[in-house]
């Protein structure tokens, strides 16, 4: 079965590696994962394009064309390159080794130009070919040219909207399918909206706020999106909960809530109306967990900066 390869950012690593392994196991529930620090190889039958399209913090991929003790190319390696007109080598060292990647990158070169007749071209080559080092194995791979995903624009934002990244991993990590469909019951400018159209998945929004339903309402206009925009509490999920697979959203805390509850009672009344049999993905302070005493699958806690925690509860 064929091995993708996948480079993750550091940033948020745990999140990014569960990541990876929810889109992989959504698209084929036999993915076998393997995780290497910040490297992470899928074998599976999913092409590595489709996963990392979906994907929100990585850096590099492509597949696996072997794993290498180490560095010996020969005709049947670079085939691969076989209808290329160009490419260009990088090595990325993930090990403690010290190594001189420039000359090593032109080496390669040198290697792979006596098996191919595609040229070395340093910028949007046909196929990139990669080295990857770690301590314990090598991997030799590549990738092919794609195409620059386009990302959903926003006309109207708000200063404490929910930050997309962190929304499409939310997405992600419950494993929504394209064709399925999200519901967030604060769904504010429409950040959730706009991620889940992107990637296929159709979107239903809730806010108290007339004037928040506008701009969500804009901000799927701009980009031909329609995901349904409706000017409710969050209470109105149990009237509509066979129209949606999955929940994403931040909720406001009780500062955006016409109430003057605690925010801890908020959260708890707000777990006590989840519809039953959903894939829920939810963010909120991390202070409120100590009262509240939430569970889930997993949970993941964001640092903002020393005065704000957030936290992320799969359900």
């Amino acid at each position: 079965m064929p091995e993708s390869f996948f480079v993750l950012s550091k940033d948020y690593l745990e999140l990014a590696t569960d990541e990876i392994t929810a889109i992989a196991k959504m698209y084929d529930r036999f993915s076998k994962i393997k995780v290497i620090s910040n490297l992470v190889i899928v074998q599976s039958k999913t092409n590595w394009n489709e996963i990392a399209k979906r994907a929100t913090f990585v850096k590099v991929s492509g597949q696996v064309l072997r794993k290498m003790s180490g560095l010996f190319l020969d005709e049947e390696n670079v085939g691969v390159l076989k209808n290329a007109k160009t490419f260009v080598c990088r090595v990325i060292n993930l090990s403690s080794n010290q190594f001189n990647i420039p000359e090593l990158e032109s080496s390669m070169g040198d290697m792979i130009s006596k098996f191919s007749h595609a040229k070395v071209k340093l910028e949007n080559p046909d196929i990139t070919v990669y080295l990857i080092f770690t301590n314990n194995e090598n991997f030799f791979g590549f990738s092919k040219r794609v195409k620059n995903q386009i990302r959903p624009k926003k006309i109207k934002k708000f200063p404490h909207e929910l930050d997309w990244k962190l929304t499409r991993v939310m997405i992600n990590l419950i494993g929504l399918k394209k064709g399925e469909t999200v519901c967030d019951p604060f769904c504010g400018t429409g950040t959730t909206l706009l991620e889940a159209e992107s990637m296929g998945i159709h979107g239903i929004g809730l806010d108290f706020d007339p004037k928040m339903c506008e701009i969500a309402k804009e901000n799927l206009k701009v980009n031909g999106y329609h995901s349904k925009i409706i000017n409710s509490e969050y209470q109105g999920l149990s009237k509509i909960s066979e129209k949606f697979d999955g929940i994403v959203t931040d909720l406001p805390y009780g500062t955006a809530s016409k109430t003057s509850e605690k925010p801890q009672e908020i959260l708890k009344k707000f777990f006590s109306n989840l519809p039953k049999r959903k894939k829920v993905a939810i963010m909120y302070k991390k202070e409120l967990d100590f009262n509240s005493k939430l569970t889930g699958l997993k949970k993941y806690h964001i640092y903002r900066h020393k005065s704000l925690t957030r936290t992320i509860l799969i359900k």
